[in-house]
């Protein structure tokens, strides 16, 4: 009993995985309409949606690694699923798991270079773009590395880092993909200004109310190698910020004073 349960939930994860990567709700829809006029039994049925889903969960897994420019043989691998059901594995299980492991060894080693490559050529193309948007008309760069440059003036006053800021924005990654915007969501957003990246805190101190700023801001100053949701590790991101309102939070003068005897 414990081990038919075992197969249970394995065939329940392998299942999940398969409806999350589905890629053509028609053609799934066509395969169960042909699977329910095939199949004698339930049983039948159901050994066949292990193989299945067995088989989707291997596809994803290769075409993973084959990013990694690990690429196996699939006939190979429908030979040692075929060989090991029959009871004629080529392979004892001591030696099946001494291979996964340096197989799995040498996925690991491929994907911590292809990552370091990645990252080596983001950063590079990071600091090209930080580099050329500094010469461009109107820039301004901080002694931090925040570049900003100002699309609508306004004369008022400028919030510290202490008080809480309304804004609308829209937020970009250097290839021009949005990641989020309370613009299109249609309502501002209220922050403590100390309590964001840096470079929002540094760029919207130098706002007055009224104003629409131009940041780029580089990824230490951001998410840095860490990213964050839809924004890749080492990202340098681009926001045009509306400093909409400002609240301060300093505790007025009268209250922070002891009362005078």
């Amino acid at each position: 009993m414990k081990n038919v349960f075992k197969v249970s939930l394995l065939a329940a994860a392998v299942a999940l995985t398969v409806g999350c990567n589905a890629k053509d709700e028609k053609a799934t829809t066509t395969t169960q309409e042909v699977a329910a006029v095939a199949f004698k039994t339930d049983n039948e049925k159901a050994a066949y949606a292990i193989g299945a889903s067995f088989s989707r969960y291997v596809e994803t897994t290769l075409e993973k690694q084959a990013e990694f420019g690990m690429v196996l043989d699939k006939e190979m691998i429908l030979q040692g699923i075929t060989d090991t059901l029959r009871g004629n594995s080529k392979l004892t299980d001591e030696e099946t798991i001494e291979t996964l492991k340096a197989y799995d060894a040498r996925v690991q080693e491929a994907a911590e270079k292809t990552q370091v490559e990645a990252a080596a050529k983001a950063a590079a193309d990071a600091a090209a773009f930080l580099a050329e948007n500094a010469k461009a008309e109107g820039v301004t760069v901080t002694e931090s590395g925040l570049q900003y440059s100002v699309i609508t003036e306004a004369e008022g006053p400028k919030p510290s880092a202490e008080d809480l800021v309304t804004v609308h924005y829209v937020g970009t990654l250097v290839d021009g993909t949005e990641f989020d915007s309370s613009v299109s969501r249609g309502e501002p957003v209220q922050f403590p200004l100390n309590g964001v990246i840096p470079g929002w805190t540094e760029g919207v101190q130098l706002m007055s109310v009224g104003e629409k700023f131009k940041f780029v801001i580089p990824s230490d100053l951001a998410y840095g190698e860490q990213g964050a949701g839809p924004i890749p590790p080492g990202a340098t991101l681009i926001f045009e910020v509306e400093l909409l309102d400002i609240e301060s939070q300093a505790v007025p003068a009268e209250e922070a004073a002891p009362a005078a005897e």
